[in-house]
């Protein structure tokens, strides 16, 4: 029977949860490892830096003068990072997001609003804990200037340097932006896909449209607290005495202010709205597939020991 003649809403309510979570897994890696440059810039874009040679005016200019001086290579520096933990974290996330919201009713027909919301905000407290260390380690990795080889050099020095505190001291920050996030990012993602697709059937355009819509509108709204957290992350690299000393939130919202003003907080606003779109389309289209494929898989497995 094809994808589109089955109830595709229900499919993972008949295979379980771990389909969710190794869907989760491939959708995590496959988004991260791609959209890896875009989040780079945007890191050295948000980044206090006393050197000129760090200073960039836009996304172009940043490209140019990363390729030229330090080789296009270097915006791929700490993907390995990401890839490791983001496995794990967004098996965490998804299968946390689909128990919740089935808990919570959320599968029932018609938008669901609260139920979409809540179970995000759940997956993500469960997939912060996880990855936020990982974090750490990639956004000192894609510093100028950063002299680290490998995740496991990077992780030995901050550790040895400034901490365990150093791989969580920007959690709650962290939280108070992905929370709302991911809040707006799922309901945004389900009322959009329910609005494009009412069937309910698998269709890749409709997951890739609200996808995308989703991961823009929520990655434009937390950009504030994604300033914070990137100055909270790469304090132990800073020579400004002020950010090195950055405790908080609300450290850092003093510090951003006193710097840049308003403006301050819209640091790299494009290129995380940027890199957020076509991440979010992505992940979306290969969570939803992967969990259509397994399924299929599983239930043709399941078939098969069936027959006597």
């Amino acid at each position: 029977m094809a994808v589109e003649d089955e109830e595709y809403e229900a499919l993972p309510l008949g295979v379980g949860v771990g389909v969710n979570m190794l869907a989760g897994a491939m959708a995590g890696i496959s988004e991260h490892a791609v959209m890896f440059p875009v989040d780079s810039i945007k890191t050295r874009m948000q980044v206090f830096s006393t050197s000129p040679a760090a200073v960039y005016s836009g996304i172009g200019n940043a490209v140019a003068r990363i390729s030229s001086t330090e080789g296009l290579r270097t915006l791929w520096r700490g993907v390995a990072s990401v890839i490791v933990g983001a496995g794990p974290a967004h098996a965490l996330y998804f299968g946390t997001y689909e128990i919740v919201k089935e808990a919570t009713g959320g599968n029932r027909p018609g938008h669901h609003v609260a139920s979409t919301a809540w179970a995000g905000a759940c997956a993500t407290l469960a997939h912060d804990a996880l990855m936020n260390p990982f974090d750490v380690i990639k956004q000192r990795m894609q510093l100028y200037g950063s002299s680290y080889r490998n995740v496991a050099q990077c992780a030995r020095s901050v550790y040895r340097n400034e901490g365990m505190i150093a791989f969580y001291v920007s959690y709650p920050t962290t939280l108070m932006m992905t929370v709302p996030f991911t809040a707006v990012q799922f309901s945004t993602y389900e009322s959009m896909k329910k609005f494009l697709n009412p069937e309910g059937t698998y269709s890749p355009l409709t997951h890739v449209t609200a996808g995308g819509i989703a991961g823009g509108v929520a990655g434009a709204i937390t950009t504030p607290l994604d300033v914070a957290k990137t100055l909270l992350q790469t304090r132990g690299t800073s020579d400004d005495i002020r950010i090195r000393n950055a405790r908080g939130m609300v450290d850092a919202f003093k510090i951003i202010w006193q710097r840049n003003g308003i403006w301050g907080f819209a640091r790299g606003l494009t290129p995380r709205v940027l890199t957020y779109m076509p991440s979010n389309a992505l992940c979306w289209l290969c969570y939803e597939f992967f969990k259509v494929a397994i399924g299929d898989a599983s239930r043709a497995s399941s078939h098969t020991v069936a027959v006597p």
